[in-house]
């Protein structure tokens, strides 16, 4: 924290991510000062720049372009820098490039900013989430990434369009990759605590099977079909850096589903990726294991198996780049 108890917040990386999130911190106050990072520093200094001007109809923050360096003493570091999705590409094929970014990267972060939290946005998430923690040396609650989180909202989203209801009052999650492997929760999703059977025969309406399913194929291909119309995403995925800042700031205790290490007794391997999780100041505090339905505990070790393939896809890499 900053002296006198305010946040200070870093941004690594002012693409369209790190620049989305760096606007929505600035509007929703979160911070005394926002450090943006980026390899082209013209652009970080134009967006520090463009965001300063907006600072008269906020509330007071400093915003400026630093240095890695400038990192130190900040709250929690998003890290948002790397290679974009392009039409076509998978996340994971991102994985390479992205992992070499970070060897650069994540390093000199670590030693600026011992005592901070990392959070990492970049694709493929869980992997190079992984990939940091390895590299920082930090303790794994305290380095973490974004996860399902979007995922997630984008399933509410759907449903909530689907039950003609608030997505607020929409509960359910999706689990495992932020990716093609993810799984969704319909054993534990609920409205008014409701299963969505129940609420649907509540109401007078079939419960149709086929169209949730559509729902969570719909959920899972949204980035593709997004990157196809409009190149990228990123207006959600920055709501939802804010929500997982804002638990870590205000010490919330937020349950969330976040992409981070899991507990070896799982049986998953050593991975990190989305369960829900309790977040707050002290980054993720613990990890929920859910109930799973039979089909739902299969999917999710089939999605560990998919991420720890990607890990040893970064370790092949780095083995091959040093001979």
């Amino acid at each position: 924290m900053a002296p006198g108890g305010a946040a200070k917040l870093a941004v690594v990386g002012t693409g369209n991510v790190g620049a989305s999130f760096a606007y929505a911190a600035v509007l929703w106050g979160l911070a005394s000062e926002i450090v943006l990072v980026d390899a082209n520093t013209r652009r970080a200094e134009g967006e520090a720049m463009d965001l300063l001007h907006a600072v008269p109809f906020t509330k007071a923050v400093r915003v400026r372009a630093g240095a890695i360096e400038d990192c130190a003493g900040a709250a929690v570091t998003v890290v948002a820098a790397g290679a974009a999705q392009r039409p076509g590409e998978t996340r994971l094929d991102l994985i390479r490039k992205n992992a070499a970014i970070f060897e650069q990267l994540i390093p000199p972060l670590a030693r600026a900013n011992p005592d901070g939290i990392i959070l990492v946005a970049t694709n493929p998430v869980d992997a190079l989430s992984y990939h940091a923690w390895r590299l920082s040396g930090l303790p794994s609650e305290r380095v973490f990434g974004s996860g399902t989180i979007l995922d997630t909202a984008r399933f509410r989203a759907l449903l909530a369009e689907h039950f003609d209801v608030d997505p607020r009052s929409v509960h359910a999650f999706i689990v495992g990759e932020h990716g093609d492997s993810e799984v969704p929760v319909w054993s534990m999703a609920n409205i008014a605590g409701m299963s969505l059977e129940a609420f649907a025969a509540a109401n007078g309406r079939p419960h149709d099977q086929a169209a949730l399913d559509e729902i969570f194929v719909h959920t899972r291909d949204a980035a593709y079909e997004i990157i196809e119309r409009k190149g990228s995403t990123h207006y959600a995925v920055a709501a939802g850096l804010l929500r997982i800042v804002e638990a870590i700031l205000r010490d919330q205790r937020t349950v969330l589903s976040v992409s981070s290490r899991i507990d070896p007794s799982l049986g998953l391997g050593d991975v990190f990726l989305s369960l829900p999780a309790i977040v707050g100041r002290a980054g993720v505090e613990r990890v929920l294991h859910l109930p799973l339905a039979a089909d739902e505990l299969a999917g999710l070790r089939r999605s560990a198996a998919v991420l720890r393939d990607a890990l040893g896809g970064i370790d092949h890499a780095a083995t091959s780049a040093r001979s």
